[in-house]
């Protein structure tokens, strides 16, 4: 049903996008080829209407398009003013192929420098004008006016924007508000659907059941990732709605609710990763009324999150109040003995977590920042800016204006005529970030491809009526819809295949149109080569190398996270050394794809699966540091401080995590440094260099803590946690505060958080086994012709520079 629904969703989709978009190209075929002759005065350049058309309003909303006219007018100035002082001072006539792309290049540079400061569809269509402006002065030479040719790109500029937006106004505005609210509405079902699914395979009583329902869970949790992207990729859209439309105040209530619904996947990932342990849950815990109450408890969390959604509800009865204690969690008075009831506990303290969070306010889920770091963050910002002028500023901006004026100089010299189309492909295809050159250049050149013989195609079968030739293009615009969606082409490869049928079946009188997609293929292959051999020379980095480098990044992070617990670190600390782990792990898995789908050469393969564990085992081990940091974060409000007797009893308890977590943060730092190594044969060159070879005499006893056995730290660490627990049922219960009057505590909420720790204990030390066990299999991977020991190489490495 989830995958019907989701199908006809696409339909419904990509029909829209592709109705307006052959919309948008119909009213600027209208307007060129039927229309008035001053439009065809002022607008000589259709093809770039079309190609505005195509990188304004794909897959947009109103807030989009009106996003987009005001991109279209700053790219303008940005291109238009300039090139005609340029044309003044040069003088049309003496432009040169090389004269020409020199200009184009040095324009395109200036555009591209301030990197994070402009939209990327500002740039690339500034970068499209570029190229029209200087390449068909240089074609006309003396015929070219230097101030009537940019104003015609910029008029051919705004015809398309203008289109765009009479488009998205056809039948009624598609909002970005009712993309986020109804996407809002959408997740709202599904993790009450997922909170069901997770009860029911819990409760099962086999192991089937309680799998297929695990299995529905996650498909759904696929769906809900999805979803997320959606409200990401409308929310600065709703901004440029807000403008015209500020009577619709409930717009500001969909942005805290979207970041409400992300914080619960936290809770529901904790509940897959009880399921997903496959350990049994004892039947002693789920005997009598518990299930029963489990429901209960059930009801609430989905009445919580239907009040995020605000959706109407009955009065609420006091079986269903939120302030009603559970009766289920208030059963729960003694910390368990073992290991094989934990499982239990975290899965409702999950449950707790949820309702928790659904439940706050919004201005507790955000972080505050502190004063007192306000003017450090000032003044790194700006020392920043200038440290890292040459690799993110400089960098994008020299490879793109080589790209395209080496592109434009081999066009122009294979067909002076047309030689603008081999600028055109790498101006409109501009990325900020980096991508998959190889996989990227391959789908743009097959979109073109596949969009250039679509358009001969329809113009040998529609040659005599012009108008048929629009409507073929309603078709193929759905097929690109499809295209940009789909995993193989991507947005690359669909824009492509859209721009090469469009600019083929909207033109006359450009000669026959075999002649011309010929021309158009290789003066595109020409440009795709100049991109590729630029990014080679200036960027020769491998994406396996930069994979390798940032999981070494993804470790100190790690570290520095681990490393925060048992400091006494703030609420604050703690969430931002997490955020930043998690942004590293982020990059990681992007920096995979890309290494994954680049080929290997003559270098030695990637290592993908081995990756890809170590980003699931790391997301996991993130996971597991959050759910500490909630659990600390729950003993410290039912007052962990308050009394001498707590502060005792729960001191071996916090000396216990701390003791697992520093030994985390000792072996993170410690892969860090071997990820980062080149070779194995490299150390042991540079070891001999500096004439160290005692470095098995001298930190043999460095601690360096292995978790690859059974019997290793974590599960001692477990054992001991677990017996310090039994003390906390005995005592911090009738602990009395200084005053001798009697603490306040709620015996489940701490019953809940030390079993939570205790799980993460354990959990923990599971995953960091794995890791270490995926990090040698990387090492010797890539040093097949040697024997891995990691705490060898960590003992020679540390001598290395000690």
């Amino acid at each position: 049903m989830q995958n019907t629904e989701r199908g006809r969703a696409m339909w419904r989709t990509c029909l829209a996008s592709a109705f307006r978009t052959a919309l948008a190209c119909t009213i600027v075929g209208a307007a060129t080829l039927y229309g008035p002759e001053w439009i065809l005065r002022y607008v000589a350049f259709p093809a770039f209407s079309y190609v505005t058309i195509i990188l304004i309003i794909t897959d947009a909303t109103l807030g989009d398009t009106l996003r987009g006219c005001w991109l279209a007018l700053y790219a303008t100035c940005q291109s238009v003013a300039p090139a005609i002082i340029t044309l003044k001072l040069i003088g049309p006539a003496r432009l040169t192929a090389g004269t020409t792309a020199l200009a184009a290049a040095l324009a395109a540079f200036v555009v591209v420098l301030p990197n994070g400061s402009t939209h990327l569809v500002a740039k690339r269509i500034a970068l499209g004008q570029i190229v029209l402006i200087y390449v068909i002065g240089y074609i006309n030479g003396a015929e070219t006016d230097p101030v009537m040719h940019p104003l015609r790109v910029a008029a051919s500029t705004a015809l398309g924007v203008i289109a765009c937006v009479l488009a998205l106004l056809v039948p009624l505005p598609r909002l970005a508000t009712s993309e986020v609210k109804q996407s809002c509405k959408e997740i709202g079902q599904n993790v009450t659907t997922r909170v069901k699914l997770y009860m029911k395979a819990f409760c099962a009583e086999d192991a089937m059941t309680a799998m297929a329902s695990v299995s529905q869970a996650r498909e759904l949790s696929r769906i809900s990732s999805k979803l997320y992207q959606t409200i990401k990729r409308y929310q600065p859209s709703m901004k440029w709605e807000r403008l015209p439309f500020k009577i619709w105040r409930w717009q500001n209530v969909n942005d805290n609710k979207g970041e409400k619904l992300q914080s619960m996947e936290i809770a529901l990932r904790g509940m897959d990763m009880v399921l997903a342990s496959k350990s049994p849950i004892p039947a002693s815990l789920l005997a009598g009324e518990v299930k029963d109450d489990l429901k209960n408890v059930q009801e609430r969390v989905n009445l919580s999150i239907k009040r995020v959604n605000n959706v109407p509800q009955p009065s609420v009865t006091p079986e269903t109040d939120l302030q009603k204690p559970d009766e289920c969690l208030q059963t729960l008075q003694q910390v368990p003995e073992t290991p094989q009831d934990l499982p239990f506990y975290f899965f409702l303290f999950c449950l707790r977590l949820l309702e928790t969070i659904s439940t706050a306010k919004p201005e507790e889920t955000k972080v505050k920042p502190e004063e007192n770091k306000g003017s450090v963050k000032t003044k790194s910002r700006s020392w920043s800016w200038f440290s890292d002028w040459d690799s993110k500023k400089v960098m994008p901006a020299t490879k793109l204006s080589l790209s395209l004026g080496l592109a434009i100089f081999l066009g122009s010299l294979y067909s002076k005529p047309n030689g603008y189309w081999a600028g055109l492909p790498v101006a409109i295809s501009f990325a900020a970030a980096r991508e998959a050159t190889f996989k990227v250049a391959n789908v743009k050149a097959q979109g073109t491809v596949i969009g250039t013989v679509y358009g001969v195609m329809g113009c040998f079968v529609f040659q005599r009526f012009l108008t048929v030739r629009f409507l073929s293009l309603l078709p193929w615009f759905i097929f690109s819809s499809f295209l940009s969606k789909s995993r193989m082409y991507g947005q690359a490869g669909g824009i492509s295949a859209a721009i090469g049928a469009v600019l083929i079946l909207g033109r006359k009188n450009f000669g026959q149109p075999r002649d011309f997609a010929i021309d158009r293929i290789i003066e595109t292959f020409i440009g795709l080569a100049c991109s590729i051999m630029v990014e080679l020379i200036l960027q020769p980095t491998r994406a396996a190398n930069v994979a390798k480098l940032e999981l070494s990044r993804s470790f100190h992070a790690l570290y520095g996270c681990a490393s925060l617990f048992g400091a006494k670190a703030s609420k604050g600390e703690i969430m931002e050394s997490q955020k930043k782990l998690r942004s590293h792990l982020n990059l990681l898995k992007k920096f995979t794809e890309e290494a994954q789908a680049e080929p290997s050469f003559w270098f030695t393969p990637f290592n993908a699966s081995c990756y890809e564990k170590l980003f699931k085992s790391l997301s996991k081990l993130a996971d597991l540091l959050q759910f500490s940091g909630y659990a600390i974060g729950f003993l410290d409000e039912q007052g962990r401080w308050k009394s001498p007797q707590c502060k005792e009893i729960l001191s071996d308890i916090d000396s216990d995590l701390k003791s697992l977590t520093q030994s985390i943060s000792l072996l993170a730092k410690s892969f860090e440094e071997i990820t980062l190594l080149k070779s194995l044969d490299a150390l042991e060159k540079a070891l001999t260099k500096n004439g160290n070879t005692s470095w098995d005499i001298e930190l043999g006893k460095t601690p360096n803590p292995s978790f690859s056995s059974p019997e290793s730290e974590p599960g001692k660490i477990l054992n001991t946690y677990l017996q310090h627990c039994r003390g906390v049922s005995d005592g911090i219960f009738r602990a009395d505060d200084e005053e001798g009057e009697e603490v306040k505590v709620d015996k489940s909420e701490v019953v809940l958080s030390l079993s939570a720790l205790g799980f993460c204990v354990e959990k923990m030390g599971k995953e960091t086994r794995e890791i270490e066990e995926m990090v040698k299999e990387v090492v010797q991977s890539e040093n097949p012709s040697s024997h891995v020991n990691l705490h060898e190489i960590s003992c020679k490495i540390r001598s290395l520079y000690k």
